[in-house]
């Protein structure tokens, strides 16, 4: 039957203590690395053998060195040690907001243009945080907001959400241009008016999106039926390859625009220079009342906010684009 004490707790100060001896082999210089006097070393070294039940150094006269229980105790108490200050670690940048993870959803807007320079200064930041982004309709963001599977979420605030559960933070409207391959025919440099637009081939979102709802608007405030030469689509990538392969127009926000336009990416796209502007409703940073961001979340949060104000949004430098 054993005689080990039941339940051991030992403190940081005396697995330091009993690391700093075995490195020294002199309890003088280990008292001294540990800032502590002689006396109150050598106290707490005999606290901590009586509670462990056994002697942990031999004591010759040049020094001191483990015994075999010590030696099992050493390399224990050096785990500890790197676990304790690993562990500090951890809640230092977790409580900084430089570790853990955060879900954030956008509209295609924002998350093409500023969400990625703030999740870029977050991970050059904070590398080891685990950022997940999803880009998806409004009605998608805030069900999964209310739902509480994102941190929050840059959307419309639709009239079937109880607007009283969100924190509200007003951001920019959106505004649309038309997108075509480079050397489309329309593609001369000239503002071009909607109706000269109402018989080309679109491709489109699907019908509710704002994005399309805008564009249609327009063109019946300008006395205009809908284009009826129009395929649908709700993905961004099957309407960018449906653009390079066809006359087609797209209706997309100015931010995708300018991301296919220019450089870095400078590819073979071009926006329309159009006789008016195009507005989509505004969009807002929301997160709900009830659920406390966590410190990467609010890091996150307050730096997409100052990116936002930094950038203006995306002009077209050509002669006659719209302001």
């Amino acid at each position: 039957m054993s005689n080990a004490p039941a339940r051991l707790m030992l403190k940081p100060a005396q697995l330091r203590l009993i690391l700093e001896i075995a490195e020294a082999g002199q309890l003088q210089q280990a008292a001294a690395s540990c800032g502590l006097s002689q006396p109150a070393a050598s106290r707490l070294l005999a606290e901590t053998e009586r509670q462990l039940g056994a002697a942990l150094f031999e004591r010759h006269p040049k020094g001191m060195a483990p015994t075999e229980i010590g030696a099992s105790v050493l390399r224990r108490a050096g785990v500890i040690l790197d676990e304790m200050q690993g562990l500090a670690g951890d809640v230092r940048a977790l409580a900084g907001g430089l570790a853990g993870s955060v879900r954030v959803g956008a509209v295609t807007g924002p998350a093409v243009d500023y969400l990625v320079a703030a999740i870029r200064q977050i991970k050059a930041e904070a590398p080891e945080a685990e950022v997940t982004v999803d880009v998806m309709p409004s009605r998608e963001l805030l069900g999964h907001l209310v739902a509480g599977d994102m941190d929050f979420v840059l959307a419309r605030i639709l009239p079937e959400f109880d607007s009283r559960e969100l924190l509200i933070q007003p951001m920019r409207d959106e505004k649309v241009s038309f997108c075509v391959r480079l050397g489309h025919p329309l593609d001369h440099g000239r503002p071009v008016g909607l109706a000269q637009l109402l018989d080309q081939p679109w491709i489109m979102q699907s019908r509710g999106a704002p994005i399309r709802e805008a564009t249609l608007d327009a063109f019946a405030s300008a006395g205009l039926s809908e284009p009826r030469n129009v395929v649908n689509s709700p993905s961004l990538l099957f309407t960018v390859s449906y653009l390079a392969q066809s006359d087609a127009i797209a209706p997309l926000s100015d931010e995708v625009v300018a991301l296919l336009t220019d450089p870095p990416v400078s590819a073979r796209f071009a926006r329309l220079p159009l006789q008016g502007q195009i507005s989509v409703p505004p969009y807002y940073l929301l997160s709900l009342r009830r659920r406390p961001p966590s410190p990467l979340a609010e890091r996150l949060r307050a730096c997409v906010i100052e990116k936002s104000r930094q950038r203006p949004g995306p002009t077209d430098p050509r002669p006659g684009a719209a302001p």
